[in-house]
């Protein structure tokens, strides 16, 4: 952050009192509440620090590191006494003191927006550091940070920081969370388009190294012709001959290669057979693996759009579940599946994913798909809950974005599974159903 900005923020904060409560909610993201109801957040991430408001940030765990618990003991309902920038420098001070029955204990709380070494300190009267958010030796800087060592004062900066004055500091406080946030949503989707993109080409390589429908064709005729030909002509192989020219039905002169491992003329001509009967069976089976392929490809396709669209971080949090990813455990390579507010959501990637979970679901899972037209399939597995709205809502939103590129108001029915009749592959018929509007223009 900048000087300026910085000095601005300490006369804004220099109105409270006292500190009610005071807890990381990520890694790098520091709480503070003061005066019981105003809330700031304190990011101190390395070359990103900043300080920002918002209506609520979500806590990703309890932290209990002995800084956390420092923090907590020396700064929980804790009355400030002062709040400085320490030498003029980017470095916020909050002397407080916490009225124990015995004596007043005075601690200093240090948030530093130094670059390369941001840090939160937490200090005594003495300057002795107590805990920090990052400890450094000796080797990494002439500052070093560790518990029980005396703190050196920051050099003084060798030029006058300019002046950006700030017409409204809770409003840009708000602006800054703002920026936090399109700074974290546009590096989660640069971080998973790569991702996916990588998935893609894969998919993409495997489809183009596929073979030649006619050419396996051709290439089973080739060897089954060669075969009855080599039968018609066993009194003219010779034995360790490894090639023979023959005169074929119509009086044209061919040429067959004849593998070394077979010891008899009927094994080099069942050899051949067999290769002509397995080039027809790949030539058979070839649409079914190009179908597979380019609904794998058609999907990874819509998700890239999906994660181009997302409007927020809790979208990207969404089509990326931890919870699945941290399970070492045999994913299914035609179901994608997702977490809403602790449901499981199913989605069918193709044909033989909308089947699986068709023949899965069970009678009161909720079923969705868009009305009147070919989409993919959405299972809740509901484990007899009812299934709150919001879930059903982006249940149906997933049902689209998985379905279409384009923007527009799009009709989604849902029911409960038993109310689902399967007709032939994933064509269904069903009813007492209710229909929800998406529209992904917004």
């Amino acid at each position: 952050m900048k000087l300026s900005h910085l000095k601005q923020i300490v006369a804004y904060l220099q109105k409270f009192l006292k500190i009610s409560a005071i807890y990381r909610v990520s890694d790098t993201i520091i709480k503070v509440a003061f005066d019981r109801d105003d809330e700031l957040y304190f990011e101190m991430q390395r070359s990103n620090s900043r300080i920002f408001k918002c209506a609520s940030y979500p806590r990703s765990k309890v932290y209990n590191a002995p800084f956390d618990v420092l923090l907590a003991k020396r700064f929980n309902r804790a009355n400030i006494l002062n709040i400085e920038l320490l030498n003029n420098d980017k470095i916020i001070r909050f002397k407080t003191s916490v009225a124990s029955a015995y004596k007043e204990e005075i601690t200093y709380l240090q948030f530093e927006f130094t670059g390369k070494y941001t840090n939160v300190i937490i200090l005594d009267e003495e300057n002795i550091v107590l805990e920090a958010l990052r400890h450094v030796d000796i080797f990494s800087s002439f500052r070093e940070v560790r518990v029980g060592q005396k703190l050196l004062d920051v050099p003084a900066a060798p030029f006058v920081a300019k002046e950006y004055p700030i017409d409204d500091v809770e409003q840009f406080l708000y602006n800054e969370y703002e920026k936090e946030m399109e700074d974290k949503l546009s590096s989660l989707k640069k971080q998973k388009i790569a991702l996916l993109n990588k998935k893609l080409k894969k998919l993409e390589k495997l489809y183009s190294l596929l073979d030649d429908e006619k050419e396996l064709e051709t290439e089973a005729a080739k060897y089954n012709y060669f075969g009855n030909l080599l039968l018609a002509n066993m009194h003219k192989v010779k034995p360790y001959q490894r090639v023979i020219e023959l005169e074929d039905y119509d009086g044209n002169r061919v040429e067959i290669e004849l593998h070394k491992e077979f010891s008899s003329v009927s094994m080099m001509a069942n050899s051949l057979f067999s290769r002509s009967k397995k080039a027809k069976q790949r030539a058979s089976h070839l649409h079914i693996e190009k179908s597979s392929l380019l609904s794998k490809i058609e999907h990874i396709k819509l998700f890239i759009h999906t994660v181009q669209e997302a409007k927020d971080v809790a979208k990207i949090a969404l089509l990326f579940p931890k919870n699945i990813q941290a399970k070492k455990v045999k994913t299914n390579d035609s179901i994608e599946t997702f977490w809403i507010e602790g449901y499981k959501v199913s989605l069918g990637k193709n044909e033989k994913g909308n089947i699986e979970l068709l023949q899965k679901a069970r009678a009161r899972d909720i079923w969705l798909h868009m009305k009147e037209r070919p989409s993919a399939h959405v299972i809740i597995t509901t484990d007899k809950q009812n299934v709150p709205l919001s879930v059903i809502e982006r249940a149906a939103r997933l049902c689209v974005d998985f379905t279409m590129f384009q923007k527009d108001r799009y009709l989604v029915d849902y029911t409960p599974r038993r109310e689902v009749t399967i007709q032939n592959g994933a064509n269904v018929l069903y009813n007492k159903y209710k229909t929800i509007e998406v529209d992904t223009r917004e």
